[in-house]
């Protein structure tokens, strides 16, 4: 046992009592959650290396929520289909969030793909990697057509068991799409599934409500382990900086300045203000670097803040974290690219880097929103391309540094595809998003029959369902999740 172990836990519980104290003051969730990033990093560098008790907290915490990630996608897609009342209107959301979702990593592969070219990344660098063995990462990969036929159910236990989300979308869509065709004909006969999936939702909004609550402690504890390994590995990651500046730029310019054009353009809001309310989701994203695991802090975000209706927060935000992907499929893959292409001295032309882009589009259908996934689709694309897969081992030990930005990236482009999806099918609720909607009591958080939002209540109950209350992220503070 270490004592400096044993001191940065010490120091990190005495840093949970002060947010807990600092919550209690009515602090909004956005800076609990900032100041526990600071709070962290601080934690990491003063006891570098010495995180040993603090990993087991935050990796819990992922593990916690991404284990409600299935039920409150599947949940959350029964729920919102079957309060479409056509499948047209399903169909018209499908395509659009798949567009606007291939169209942010194909902005997002040209815009790397651009900076990186025009910088030279990887020139002048004298790369070796002659007894390097890629196999072990040639092995992750699964062949195309494995993947394609993955993207459908076989066995539905198996699938939420694995965390695959498109499956487990497409079955919850199959269900509620006969849910619509049997109530067109005889709604009573059906109206059962509907009470008890509206039951369900309120339930598991409850139980992620409580996660939620955690994410700043969850936070702290990740962001002590990430400065840690970051500062013991400070030599390896300067020698690879110009690798990790063009990713850590494209990944900032894609998410603020092509994401505020499309916001500006498409959907007719406030970049700077979309950007505040969705903050906590871009945070916990750069902590966790699982898009998956803050999938619920993203939907309560869109819905709560931001004036998305439920049925395409809960419909885009889960299909963003497997399709599209930008940080993940385009700007990584191509920045290792480019980076071997040119300390290798490769010759590549025109037609070379248009089928490379071309792939990294492709690999982002069906891409896993989880830690790691950076590296697979990286080598996918080294692979599929004949580029040398060692390229990839090499830079290993900065792809956790960079893949919390591209993380970020991955579930800022999701939420804003939500916002231009719900604007162009005239959803988007413009006073929930200038704050005017009534907030939830707060110790509300997702009671079935809570207070919803004016304008969102109005159009559930004009369809005839009862509404349900949602997770709120004003709500975390002060309630139910914590002892009076």
């Amino acid at each position: 046992m270490s004592w400096n172990d044993v001191g940065a836990f010490a120091v990190t519980v005495a840093l949970f009592y002060g947010l807990y104290r600092l919550r209690r003051t009515g602090a909004g969730f956005a800076t609990l959650t900032f100041a526990a990033l600071v709070l962290g990093a601080g934690v990491g560098v003063l006891f570098r290396g010495h995180t040993s008790y603090i990993d087991p907290i935050g990796a819990i915490y992922v593990q916690v929520i991404t284990a409600a990630v299935v039920p409150l996608i599947a949940i959350s897609i029964l729920s919102s289909v079957t309060a479409l009342g056509s499948v047209t209107a399903l169909r018209t959301i499908g395509l659009s969030s798949t567009f606007w979702l291939l169209l942010s990593n194909a902005v997002a592969i040209v815009l790397t793909l651009g900076l990186a070219l025009a910088l030279g990344l990887g020139r002048g660098v004298n790369l070796d990697i002659a007894g390097i063995d890629g196999g072990t990462l040639t092995g992750l990969l699964t062949p195309f057509d494995e993947v394609l036929v993955g993207l459908f159910p076989s066995n539905v236990a198996g699938d939420v068991q694995g965390n695959r989300i498109i499956p487990v979308i497409l079955a919850a869509g199959a269900v509620a799409v006969a849910y619509l065709l049997v109530a067109k004909d005889d709604a009573a006969r059906v109206a059962p599934l509907r009470s008890l999936v509206e039951a369900l939702k309120a339930v598991v909004f409850k139980v992620v409500g409580f996660i939620i609550s955690a994410t700043p402690f969850a936070v702290l504890a990740l962001t002590a382990t990430s400065a840690s390994t970051a500062v013991t590995r400070l030599a390896t990651v300067w020698s690879l900086a110009s690798v990790l500046g063009v990713t850590v730029v494209a990944a900032l310019v894609h998410m603020y300045l092509v994401n505020g054009v499309l916001l500006r353009v498409f959907a007719d809001v406030s970049p700077a203000a979309f950007f505040r309310k969705i903050s906590p989701a871009q945070l916990t994203a750069f902590t966790t670097q699982s898009s998956v695991g803050t999938l619920p802090v993203t939907t309560s975000a869109l819905t709560d803040k931001v004036g998305v209706p439920e049925q395409v927060a809960h419909f885009t935000a889960p299909l963003g974290t497997t399709i599209g992907m930008p940080g993940c499929a385009g700007i990584w893959p191509i920045v290792v690219a480019v980076f071997g292409i040119n300390a290798l001295g490769i010759d590549y032309g025109v037609r070379d880097y248009a089928l490379l882009a071309l792939l990294c589009l492709v690999v982002s259908l069906g891409t896993a929103g989880v830690p790691g996934t950076a590296i697979i689709t990286a080598t996918a694309v080294l692979n599929a391309t004949g580029l040398p897969v060692e390229v990839m081992v090499l830079l290993i030990p900065i792809n956790a540094v960079a893949g919390t930005f591209s993380t970020s990236s991955n579930v800022t482009a999701a939420a804003v595809s939500a916002v231009i999806v719900a604007r162009r099918r005239g959803e988007l609720d413009d006073g929930v998003f200038a704050g005017e909607a009534h907030t939830p009591d707060v110790g509300a958080l997702g009671r079935a029959g809570g207070a919803a939002h004016s304008a969102r209540a109005s159009s559930v109950a004009g369809a005839g369902v009862a509404p349900v209350g949602t997770i709120t992220l004003d709500t975390v503070p002060v309630g139910a999740c914590e002892p009076r």
